[in-house]
């Protein structure tokens, strides 16, 4: 078990230290609180909480892999959800059966689920054929995105749900929550398409080098377009559980979470110039992150000063993998 560990942590040193980490912040935070940190209710809040955070982070994950970024996450979750909230406000009434309710809840997450598809094709269609810089396209669909959600919604929330759909949220399955087995689902899905997927391998080349990946007779412009949309999808799934959650859906739900999710992109060892990133990385740097919310608040720390904690954070991050790059140089 031993030999296992030493090897993993020789061939991924950016992560190495992450479980390490991850037990510490349990420890620390239990401590700290008494044991309130690993109380049920806590936990139940933390599992309710990080489904759409590590969704997003996956979404930023697979397109800095390809040495891009995709600022438009939270507004792309954010139009999917108001579009799918205002169908089903819309088309369900009191008096309505139950299989008519099933039907119009599935096509609205089909509706969903091709917005979804259509929002990240724009993203990549911007910067692999107009030839748009990753950070200025992402810019200005955030805007365009948003600023769609906004007139739809006039600013205001849109709520009232079918309980059919917000039963999603409290659901389980061996006392899992469905939004917390969805996550895990899709962090397995992207991990299997990085890891043993030509497409992944691809994304992988293209980060490291796009112009050496266009010489080996591969289409990356498709690859990038791809690999928004996968991003894309993602945004809609967060989109989705965020709506199931709330119950409601406006233009502003998690603007917080942009900067979360590239520190744990980031932090799970993804380099922000492309060539590299692991799902397992992400994973255990989420759940870092998401403790670590979790006993601050618990400690009454204020919401201003933990996001001000992930900017340091994150710039000591990246200072840190450079200075560590530097030297080995």
């Amino acid at each position: 078990m031993i030999d296992k560990l030493r090897d993993w942590s020789q061939k991924n040193p950016d992560i190495a230290s992450l479980p390490f980490i991850l037990l510490a912040v349990i420890l620390l935070m239990t401590l700290a609180t008494s044991g309130k940190f690993l109380s049920k209710g806590n936990l139940n809040a933390f599992a309710s909480q990080i489904p759409e955070l590590g969704l997003l982070s996956l979404a930023t994950m697979v397109v800095m892999i390809t040495n891009g970024i995709n600022l438009s996450i939270i507004s792309s979750a954010n139009l999917v959800g108001v579009t799918m909230a205002l169908m089903m406000t819309n088309w369900v009434n009191d008096g309505m059966g139950s299989g008519m309710i099933v039907l119009i809840v599935l096509v609205t997450l089909a509706v969903g689920l091709l917005l979804s598809v259509f929002l990240g094709w724009i993203n990549g269609a911007l910067i692999a054929y107009v030839g748009l810089p990753p950070m200025l396209a992402t810019l200005g669909t955030m805007l365009l995105y948003e600023g769609v959600t906004l007139t739809i919604t006039k600013g205001f929330v849109i709520s009232g749900m079918p309980d059919l759909f917000v039963e999603y949220n409290y659901a389980r399955l061996f006392g899992v929550p469905l939004p917390l087995l969805t996550m895990i689902l899709a962090l397995a899905v992207v991990a299997v398409i990085l890891i043993r997927r030509p497409f992944g391998r691809t994304l992988y080349m293209i980060g490291s080098s796009e112009t050496v990946t266009q010489f080996s007779a591969i289409d990356t412009r498709k690859a990038i377009v791809k690999a928004y949309i996968l991003s894309g999808i993602l945004c809609g799934m967060a989109g989705m559980i965020m709506l199931a959650r709330f119950n409601s859906a406006n233009a502003r739900s998690g603007s917080s979470l942009l900067l979360l999710t590239i520190l744990i992109s980031v932090l799970g060892g993804t380099d922000p110039n492309g060539g590299f990133g692991r799902v397992i990385g992400l994973t255990l740097a989420l759940f870092i992150l998401q403790l670590l919310t979790s006993g601050l608040n618990l400690l009454g720390v204020t919401q201003f000063i933990t996001l001000a904690l992930w900017g340091v954070l994150l710039i000591a991050v990246i200072a840190y993998r450079r200075y560590s790059e530097s030297r080995h140089h």
